[in-house]
């Protein structure tokens, strides 16, 4: 993603934030929220840009109701863990490591660059997590990028410590991810990938394929697979 690009989505966020019309994944959040007795504006409060980003990159898996492996077994194929025991579950210490791995090399690169200075740098390590990553995303308005490679959004690179689905066990990385058949039958048990920048990552969403529009969910085909992302209205595309 080019920084004109970044710059085009953020302004889109930054209208969706201010204009107070429901997208269809919030309306399908709040619906799926209010049956566990939470109001959408606790889980999200209004304003809260960082909690809503997180949603938008992250937050398929809050819209899930609800794996087999035996029949891809006598189907003839393989869907095997990618990284080991990463590939499922993962700590909070986990999440927390891999954001570091990301936010600290990314500090050193843009102070080589001249783009901040040291002092600033040292601040931003510093800061709690939330206001750090606050901070960072900040940064990236201004085409400061702090992904792996310097040149997208983080988290199009990892999730925010406290946000990745893996958590919640709603995760698998698979090596297969690029066989269609792995895909299909996976999307059978409920299992769809649902972060673009993520390929072999497949979330457990517990619903069959047709369901997920009415959930808030959009159809993005990307790198020749098939995304499940929220839907954050017409003025996402």
């Amino acid at each position: 993603m080019s920084v004109e690009e970044y710059g085009k989505n953020e302004a889109g966020r930054a209208a969706r934030a201010g204009s107070g019309v429901a997208s269809p994944f919030n309306a399908a959040l709040a619906r799926a929220l209010a049956r566990r007795g939470l109001s959408f504006e606790c889980f999200c409060p209004a304003g809260d840009t960082l909690t809503r980003r997180v949603l938008e990159e992250y937050g398929a898996m809050f819209v899930a109701e609800g794996v087999r492996r035996a029949e891809a077994a006598r189907a003839g194929l393989r869907v095997t863990p990618r990284g080991g025991g990463e590939a499922g579950r993962r700590s909070y210490a986990d999440s927390l490591r891999l954001w570091r791995s990301r936010c600290d090399p990314a500090l050193d690169h843009w102070c080589s660059q001249g783009r901040l200075e040291g002092e600033e740098a040292e601040r931003l390590r510093r800061l709690p997590l939330r206001e750090q990553a606050s901070a960072v995303l900040e940064l990236e308005r201004g085409g400061i990028f702090f992904s792996k490679d310097f040149k997208k959004s983080i988290l199009q690179s990892v999730a925010a410590p406290g946000a990745s689905q893996h958590l919640a066990m709603l995760a698998f990385d698979t090596e297969e991810f690029a066989d269609p058949r792995v895909g299909s039958l996976l999307a059978r048990h409920g299992w769809f990938q649902t972060v673009l920048s993520d390929l072999p990552h497949f979330t457990y969403l517990g619903l069959e394929e047709r369901r997920l529009a009415s959930h808030g969910l959009r159809r993005v085909e990307s790198a020749g697979q098939t995304f499940w992302v929220p839907d954050m209205g017409e003025s996402s595309q």
